[in-house]
């Protein structure tokens, strides 16, 4: 490491800043409103200081104090840093999608409870979906797994280079399909049950309108539910953090 100049190491800190701050500012978990603003500061501040050693030789030679240089640079770390935090959050938007479908398609989908990462009320079994999942990828390391993407990304997106859109909504929606026809996959059982339970009701109110079916079979529809749910949690979560870090990260 060369001497160099203390407001050069400045803007150097604050460029790195720029990609690891708008990537923790839209990461999943971090980003949640149950973390406090001043939180998610403070680690990507920390995360900064740590990675700034090991990419010295990726950012001090590009960085320049001119304005018409440093104004793009930095218009470009913050949509480069959004970008890897955004797909890894659309993958969990998409377990999010499915939690809130299989709540609805086993019938507990009407009382609404507090969500865990955003203000907006959330069914109690997708709840349960969200944390688990969070928890899951957390246990498994996957936010080491986000800092590695975000060293390796000036490997791919160095300084020189300004952000390319035309790529990134090309990642942006492989992510979304990927991601998308993972959970529609994770949550066709409970599809099939609803279809299979739904058709069943539909019948026997044809055959006997006299009783109210709804009020009768939703009990067992929703047993039926939960204990299909009791059995392939596990799965569901492990089939879902393999596929998180397979495809989020490696991309």
């Amino acid at each position: 490491m060369t001497a160099v100049a203390p407001e050069t190491v400045v803007l150097a800190a604050f460029v790195a800043f720029c990609r690891i701050g708008g990537c923790f500012l839209i990461m999943p978990g971090l980003s949640s409103a149950r973390v406090p603003v001043q939180i998610r500061l403070f680690v990507a501040v920390a995360a900064t200081g740590a990675l700034l050693v090991h990419l010295w030789d990726h950012i001090i030679p590009y960085v320049d104090a001119r304005p018409q240089v440093l104004a793009p640079m930095i218009v470009s770390e913050l949509l480069i840093g959004a970008l890897i935090g955004g797909l890894a959050r659309l993958y969990v938007m998409a377990l999010h999608f499915i939690g809130a479908a299989i709540a609805m398609l086993v019938g507990y989908g009407g009382m609404a409870g507090t969500a865990i990462e955003e203000n907006e009320p959330q069914a109690a079994l997708a709840s349960i979906i969200s944390f688990s999942a969070l928890l899951l990828l957390f246990v498994f390391n996957f936010h080491h797994e986000i800092i590695k993407a975000l060293v390796a990304s000036y490997e791919v997106a160095p300084l020189d280079a300004f952000f390319n859109p035309r790529e990134a909504l090309v990642d942006v929606t492989d992510t979304l399909s990927e991601s998308f026809l993972l959970v529609l996959r994770l949550g066709s059982p409970f599809i099939a049950y609803a279809l299979l339970v739904n058709l069943t009701i539909g019948f026997v109110n044809k055959l006997v309108p006299q009783i109210p079916v709804y009020f009768i079979s939703l009990p067992f529809v929703i047993t039926g539910g939960l204990i299909m749910f009791y059995f392939g949690i596990g799965t569901l979560l492990s089939l879902f953090a393999d596929g998180f870090l397979s495809t989020t990260i490696g991309r």
